[in-house]
């Protein structure tokens, strides 16, 4: 490894690495036998299978899973209240740089994905916060550094054969007021078209999903990275169906804008469930299956990601019929978070401060007096789960130990300890099949996706009473009508001249371009300019020139403007 570590990969899967130094970009490694090499053969959903974990806690630090780096600043001299990345980011002060770039450059490293492909998974879910771009105004994050490590990443990937599902996990303004969103908040303060400044940072936002979309577009990455994930966990019953939708499709438009459509033309763009999908108690598996195949009807490689995070086995059989009925109906379904917790135990897993009131959590807890009987049963959850969601992301790779237990506390949100104690299983394959005594055949997901789901062609498109061909990317007008943004009305309460009030952002700013990485074996490799498209010359949203705007991460309570400053 760079830091002159040594370990040895050892693969049972039949995979191999691959990397030369001195030529960064050539094909690389083939994570297992049944796996696609990166840079040498297409993945194909449908056929090939998607196995991943999450690398949760790297580049958007949470209490739970890196418990040690917020230990130390629990209690500060600052009397700061440490609850995510913001106070964190505060209480560190002057120590932010070097804190910050320890736990990047030790938490993930080379080896783990040495140990992923050894552990017959084949894609990673890297939740990214927008502070790899910039930060504005207040915002104490670490600027940019992430994103150097986001490189390393994309490197680690080639050489080892796995794929990236890369996911804007921290928005402007918080999506959802969870700490994992950079700050956690009482009274929820939402990007996507909640309170006063609502729109602004939706505005914002977009500008940030361009400037990602243009990076790993480019001949150099898209083969690694190829999926890209517009926000993590959004709350559709805060924001409302209109608003959540209407930003959804500002999102698409303005990534296949940039990309252009159909097979090949910038990543796939996976959208949230915003947790109305499977599970019986949002909607029938029928109905929700209908809303998936009719929204943005036509969209060229959209998929939906859905985040059954804890799964009981006597639902995972519903979850099995919303992906299947999901996948035949809407396209590529994910399962990007879920873990084998059956409960809320853990340290800090709900927040840092008072813990779970279940009374058997001591029991959970200990995961090293877990005897043969409870392992095994936590392995058939595993197997279960795994099986029901089909193209799965595991919540989450590693959590880090905790100074004060001493230990790995949240063992069953921890892949890599599960593999080693036994609750996880060695081969992923395994759960194939685990389902189908329950669901017998007629739900089973044939691996034949709508055609524009993948990027081809549909002919079943009814404008003006006629049957047209049309490229993926041609959207139902009904669709593209009814999701206009801004939205009509927005939460909590805004509609009709109000919503003109609502401050905004103007598209007149300089877009800022990522950059490639350096190689110093390699210092005249074509690593791209950051840029894929130079047709795609529009300005960046940015703050109107001597209008007010109140604090975009606290204005649900802000009084609206009297007047539209523009």
């Amino acid at each position: 490894m760079e830091d002159g570590t040594n370990f040895t990969y050892t693969s049972n899967f039949g995979g191999d690495w691959a990397a030369d130094p001195t030529q960064p970009f050539l094909s690389g490694g083939k994570a297992q036998s049944w796996s696609p090499r990166i840079g040498a053969e297409e993945w194909t959903w449908g056929e090939d299978v998607a196995r991943g974990v999450n690398l949760g806690g790297w580049l958007v630090t949470e209490p739970f899973i890196v418990p040690s780096l917020y230990e130390k600043y629990v209690n500060n001299s600052q009397n700061i209240t440490v609850q995510d990345e913001w106070t964190l980011s505060l209480a560190m002060g002057s120590n932010l740089a070097s804190e910050m770039e320890n736990h990047y450059k030790t938490f993930i490293t080379e080896r783990d994905f040495a140990e992923i492909a050894a552990a017959g998974l084949n894609w990673v879910r890297l939740p990214i916060g927008f502070w790899a771009i910039e930060a504005i105004n207040d915002e104490p994050f670490l600027v940019g550094v992430s994103w150097t490590y986001f490189l390393k990443a994309i490197q680690w990937a080639r050489k080892y054969g796995i794929r990236i599902y890369l996911d804007l996990h921290a928005l402007p303004g918080s999506q959802n007021g969870w700490n994992h969103s950079g700050k956690s908040r009482d009274s929820v303060v939402l990007l996507n078209l909640n309170g006063v400044m609502g729109i602004a940072n939706a505005q914002r936002t977009l500008t940030y999903l361009r400037i990602l979309v243009e990076f790993i577009s480019q001949d150099q990455y898209r083969d690694v990275v190829p999926v890209l994930g517009i926000v993590n966990e959004i709350l559709w019953g805060t924001i409302g169906e209109t608003s959540v939708q209407s930003f959804y499709y500002a999102a698409y438009e303005t990534i296949r804008q940039s990309t252009g459509t159909g097979s090949g033309a910038g990543p796939y763009i996976a959208i949230h469930e915003a947790f109305q999908g499977g599970s019986p108690r949002y909607s029938s598996h029928i109905t929700f299956s209908y809303e998936r195949r009719r929204f943005l009807s036509g969209a060229d490689r959209l998929a939906l990601d859905q985040h059954p995070v804890s799964l009981l086995c006597i639902s995972t059989d519903a979850w099995a019929i919303a992906t299947n009925q999901s996948s035949k109906a809407f396209g590529v379904t994910l399962g990007g978070e879920f873990s084998t917790a059956i409960n809320d135990c853990g340290l800090w897993l709900n927040g840092i401060g008072p813990g779970s009131s279940n009374p058997e959590c001591p029991i959970w807890d200990d995961w090293a007096s877990y005897n043969a009987s409870t392992i095994a049963s936590l392995k058939e959850i595993t197997l279960a789960t795994m099986d029901a969601l089909q193209n799965f992301f595991f919540w989450t790779w590693k959590i880090g130990n905790s100074t004060v237990l001493g230990t790995s506390s949240n063992p069953l949100w921890h892949y890599r300890l599960g593999l080693q104690q036994g609750w996880v299983p060695s081969d992923p394959r395994d759960a194939i099949g685990h389902c189908a005594s329950i669901l017998n055949s007629a739900q089973i997901f044939d691996g034949n996706y709508p055609v524009t789901a993948t990027g081809g062609v549909r002919h079943d498109m009814l404008i003006s009473n006629e049957f047209l061909t049309a490229g993926a990317g041609i959207i139902d007008p009904a669709q593209t009508s009814s999701h206009a943004f801004p939205p009509p009305s927005m939460s909590p309460s805004f509609t009709g001249t109000q919503m003109t009030l609502l401050p905004t952002y103007t598209a007149t700013g300089i877009v800022k371009t990522l950059s490639p990485p350096t190689f110093t074996a390699a210092p005249s490799a074509a690593v791209g300019t950051g840029w894929n498209n130079t047709a795609d010359n529009s300005s960046a949203y940015v703050p109107v020139a001597g209008c007010f705007y109140p604090d975009s991460w606290d204005a649900v309570n802000a009084s609206l403007p009297t007047a539209t400053c523009t």
